[in-house]
C-alpha cells in the first residue's frame, strides 16, 4: 500500500501565517503591519509566497510592535 505524503509548513512560513492571521483579526492594514515589521508592503507578497527569507529580526520587530510574545502569536 502506497503512503500519503503529507507536508507541513516549514516554521518560517508557519510563523508568517500567524502574523498574517493576527492582522485580520485585528482589522490592520498591509502599511500598519509593513511599519511593525519594518518592511515595504510590497515585501508581503514574496513572504506570502514563501517566509524563507524574512530575518529572524523582522519577527522580533512585530512582536515588540504588537506586544505580543512569541507563546501568544503561536496560540492564535
Amino acid at each position: 500500500m502506497a503512503r500519503i505524503k503529507t507536508t507541513k509548513p516549514k516554521m518560517y512560513n508557519y510563523l508568517w501565517l500567524k502574523i498574517r492571521l493576527w492582522q485580520r483579526l485585528n482589522g490592520v492594514t498591509d502599511e500598519t503591519l509593513a511599519s511593525f515589521v519594518e518592511v515595504s508592503p510590497r515585501t508581503f507578497r514574496d513572504y506570502d509566497k514563501s517566509a524563507f527569507n524574512m530575518p529572524i529580526g523582522k519577527l522580533d520587530n512585530f512582536l515588540l510592535a504588537s506586544g505580543l510574545t512569541l507563546e501568544q502569536l503561536m496560540s492564535l
